[in-house]
C-alpha cells in the first residue's frame, strides 16, 4: 500500500497557478453578480438580462473547444496572458458601454476568455500531477474556485455598483492573475494530442440519466446565479444583503460537495442524486416562503441548504456516467458532458427570465421547485429502467463544479499527463 502524499509540498509547487486561479475566480464571482445588479439598475427587462447573461456560456463552450488548439500553437503562458488581457478589458467595457448589445458581446468574449484560462490552468496542473497527487491537486483546485467566487460576492460591498470602482477592481484582479504565472520558474507541460470526442447519441444510449441531468444542472446553476441578484433586488434587499446572500449560497455548495461525494462512493449515486434533487426542491419552496427584503436568518439558512443540495447534482451525474464507461471513454465522455452542461447554462438565464415574466418575482423559487421535481421524476424513472450497479464497478467520485472544462477531466481520469 502506497504512503499518502503530504498536501503542503503539492500546494507549494503549484502556488503560482493556485494564486492566479484564486484572483480569476474572485474577479469572475464579483463580475457576474455586479452585472446582474447593474442591469436591474439600468432598467434592462428580465428577458433582455437573461439573454445577455446567457451569452457568457455560449462563449464558454466555444472557449472550451478552441483553447486546446491555441495551447498547441503558442503555449500556456502566452495563451494565459492573452486571455487574461481580454477578460480584463471586457470587464471595463461593461462600464463604458452600458447597453444590451455591447454587454451581450462582452459577455460572450468574457466566457470565451475564462474557458481558455481554466483550460490553461487545469492542463498545467495536470502536467504537474502524478497518480499520488492528482486527487489532492483537484481538491485544492475546487476549494479555491469556490473560495474565490464567495469572496467576489463580498467585494460587492466595497463600492456602489453604479460607479466605476467595482468594474475597475474586477479588471485589476484579472490582470494581477497574470503575474505569478508569467514569472513562474516551472515550465508548462507539453500539450497532448487533441482528445477524441464521444458522440452525444452514443453517450445518451450509455447513460440517458447522465445526459439529461448534466444539461439540467447547467441550466439550473447558470439561471440561478445570474437572475438571483435581480430577484433579491426586487425583494427590496440592498447591495450588501445581496452580496451576503450570494456568499452564503456559495458556502453551502462548498460545504456539501465532499460529504455527498463520500456517501455516493458507498451507495448507488442515483439514490444520492435523488436525495439532492428532493432536498433542493423542498428548500426552494422554503426559501420562497420566507423570502423578504428584511433578509431574516431563515432565508439565509434555507438558501445555504438549497444550494448545498443543488450544487453536487452535476458531479453526481458525471460520476455516475463514468461508472458506466470503459476507462478509455472517460475523457471523451467528460468533454461531451461539459458541452451539454454549457449548452444548458447558455439557455438557463433566458428561460428563467421568460418564465418570471409570467409568474412575477414571487415565482422565482417556485420555478426552481417545479424544475427539481421534474428532475426527481426522471431519476425515479431511470431507477426503474436500470438496476443498481455493484459498488465495486464504480469510479471515484469526481468533485467537479457544474461548469467545467475538458482538461479538468484529465485530473479526474487518473492517467499520467
Amino acid at each position: 500500500m502506497s504512503q499518502p502524499v503530504a498536501l503542503l509540498p503539492v500546494v507549494k509547487s503549484a502556488w503560482p497557478l493556485f494564486f492566479g486561479l484564486t484572483l480569476l475566480m474572485i474577479g469572475n464571482g464579483l463580475q457576474g453578480t455586479l452585472l446582474s445588479l447593474r442591469a436591474s439598475m439600468e432598467g434592462f427587462d428580465l428577458t433582455t438580462t437573461g439573454i445577455v447573461m446567457s451569452l457568457y456560456f455560449a462563449g464558454y463552450v466555444a472557449g472550451s473547444i478552441l483553447a486546446p488548439q491555441m495551447l498547441q500553437r503558442v503555449g500556456h503562458i502566452r495563451v494565459f496572458a492573452a486571455l487574461a488581457s481580454l477578460a480584463a478589458t471586457t470587464a471595463l467595457f461593461h462600464f463604458v458601454f452600458v447597453n444590451p448589445w455591447a454587454w451581450g458581446f462582452s459577455r460572450m468574449l468574457t466566457g470565451f476568455a475564462y474557458a481558455g484560462l481554466y483550460v490553461t490552468i487545469e492542463s498545467w496542473l495536470n502536467g504537474m500531477a502524478t497518480n499520488a497527487t492528482r486527487g489532492k491537486i483537484l481538491s485544492v483546485y475546487m476549494f479555491l474556485c469556490y473560495l474565490g467566487i464567495m469572496t467576489g460576492q463580498l467585494l460587492l460591498k466595497v463600492a456602489d455598483p453604479r460607479d466605476a470602482e467595482l468594474f475597475i477592481l474586477t479588471s485589476v484582479l484579472i490582470s494581477l492573475a497574470v503575474l505569478p504565472i508569467s514569472l513562474s520558474r516551472r515550465q508548462p507541460p507539453v500539450f497532448e494530442e487533441k482528445p477524441q470526442r464521444l458522440r452525444l447519441s452514443e453517450l445518451a444510449r450509455i447513460s440517458p440519466l447522465g445526459v439529461v441531468v448534466t444539461a439540467c444542472a447547467g441550466l439550473m446553476s447558470a439561471s440561478f446565479m445570474t437572475i438571483a441578484p435581480i430577484y433579491l433586488t426586487n425583494l427590496g434587499m440592498g447591495v450588501g444583503d445581496v452580496a451576503t446572500f450570494m456568499a452564503v449560497l456559495v458556502l453551502g455548495g462548498m460545504a456539501m460537495q465532499y460529504p455527498v461525494g463520500i456517501v455516493s462512493d458507498k451507495y448507488d449515486r442515483r439514490i444520492i442524486m435523488l436525495g439532492c434533487t428532493i432536498g433542493a426542491g423542498i428548500t426552494a419552496l422554503l426559501c420562497g416562503a420566507v423570502a423578504s427584503g428584511d433578509a431574516g436568518i431563515g432565508f439565509y439558512v434555507f438558501a445555504f441548504m438549497f444550494w448545498g443540495c443543488a450544487t453536487p447534482v452535476y458531479a453526481l451525474s458525471a460520476s455516475y456516467t463514468n461508472d458506466l464507461l470503459r476507462r478509455d471513454q472517460i475523457v471523451a465522455a467528460s468533454g461531451a458532458l461539459i458541452l451539454l452542461n454549457g449548452a444548458g447554462a447558455a439557455f438557463g438565464p433566458f428561460l428563467l427570465s421568460s418564465a418570471m415574466k409570467v409568474t412575477g418575482n414571487g415565482g422565482f423559487f417556485v420555478i426552481f421547485a417545479v424544475a427539481y421535481a421534474a428532475i426527481t421524476a426522471f431519476i425515479l424513472y431511470r431507477l426503474r429502467r436500470r438496476p443498481v450497479a455493484p459498488v465495486v464497478e464504480k469510479t471515484a467520485f469526481a468533485n467537479l463544479s457544474d461548469v467545467n472544462t475538458p482538461v479538468s477531466a484529465k485530473l479526474v481520469d487518473g492517467g499520467e499527463a
